[in-house]
Order: structure tokens, then sequence, then C-alpha cells
């Protein structure tokens, strides 16, 4: 199944319709006025425009496409059948359930079969996905399963290690408390010696 499939995106959507860059200006100067300001001050005029140009930054994600991403390919590996791993790729993302960043690092593996992708495109997936509403356990699930969608590897691999600013800066205020969600298909799934190696080459 693709990992695209079941989340609305602002591209190709009938049933999404993106508000105007005036709506989105009018909705930042109400929650400014909701929270007790005012935002006619003289430090808050430009504020809007500020916050509406981060939210294209931040959710660029919705307007990207990981398939255009991992659809050029390499079928020239010379009879590599073993683990190809990036580590530390950085995440910046924001939980669904309160728009407040979670920020990590992402370790993905993957084990070709016939094709092998640029790893720069691997990063990007990572990136695109991030830059959406999320949460972790999501998007941990998204970027294996667009790597198993269009590589048709052996197996992959994923690990997200990130912090929750909706944990740190609201509710419980616990500070360093890190979230760890993995995602293993194929032969990462079914060989504990490999789940092994990838953790501890993750993680080394």
């Amino acid at each position: 199944m693709d990992a695209n499939a079941s989340r609305p995106t602002l591209v190709g959507n009938d049933h999404l319709s993106r508000p105007t860059r005036e709506e989105a200006l009018a909705a930042v100067r109400t929650l400014i006025a909701w929270s007790g300001d005012n935002p006619d001050r003289e430090g808050l005029l430009d504020t809007p425009k500020r916050v509406v140009d981060a939210y294209g930054e931040w959710f660029e994600g919705y307007t990207a496409d990981p398939a255009k991403e991992l659809s050029r390919t390499f079928e020239d590996v010379q009879g590599y059948d073993d683990m190809v791993l990036l580590r530390d790729i950085e995440v910046e993302s924001h939980c669904e359930h309160h728009m407040a960043p979670f920020l990590g690092k992402a370790y993905v593996a993957y084990i070709p079969t016939e094709k092998v992708v640029g790893i720069s495109k691997i990063a990007r997936v990572v990136e695109i996905f991030s830059k959406r509403l999320q949460t972790q356990e999501t998007l941990t699930q998204e970027i294996a399963g667009s790597l198993e969608d269009h590589l048709s590897p052996a197996g992959v691999a994923v690990l997200i290690d990130a912090e929750h600013q909706c944990m740190t800066t609201r509710g419980v205020h616990h500070r360093h408390v890190s979230t760890i969600t993995t995602r293993f298909t194929g032969a990462f799934k079914t060989d504990p010696a490999l789940i092994e190696r990838f953790l501890k080459l993750a993680k080394g």
C-alpha cells in the first residue's frame, strides 16, 4: 500500500481547499488577539506575515512527492546485496495533536535487490514526510513504506529518536525525554541478527 494513500494532501485532492494567504494572515491575527495581545501593536504588525511564511517552510512536505524522489534508481549495483544505511538524518516535524515541534534524528537502512537510489533521495524522503503534521509513529511507518513501495528491497529498517516540545514546554513539562520508534520490514523483520547489526551501526 502506498504510504501516502490514507493521508490527505493539498495536491490533487478535490476534497481539500487551501485557504488564501490573506485568510491565513487573518487567522494568525485572530490567534494573537485570542492570546490576549493586540495584533495592531507595533511589535506584532508583521508577525502574521512571518508566521505564514514559516508555516510555508515547515509544512512544504504537503506539496512534495516522495515517489518522485525515489523514481530515479540505478540498476548497476555490481551484485551489492548488503545493507545501505544513512545515519543522523535531521528530523524537524510538528506534532499533529498540538502543532508543536518534535526534533531528532532518523536512521534509515535498506537492502537492495536489483536497484539502488541516490543517498540524498533517502534523506529527502525523510524531510518530505517530516514537513507535515505528524505523529512520530506514523512518520516512521511512512518512511519505511515509501522505500518498500518504490525500491522493492529485501528489507527496510527505520529508527527515529526525537524529543517532543508538546511534552517539554506544556503538559507534564518533562525535558530531555527521548522517544524512539522503529519499523522493520522484510529481512530486517525476520532476522534478529540483522536487526541487531542495524541498531549497532545506527547508534554506534
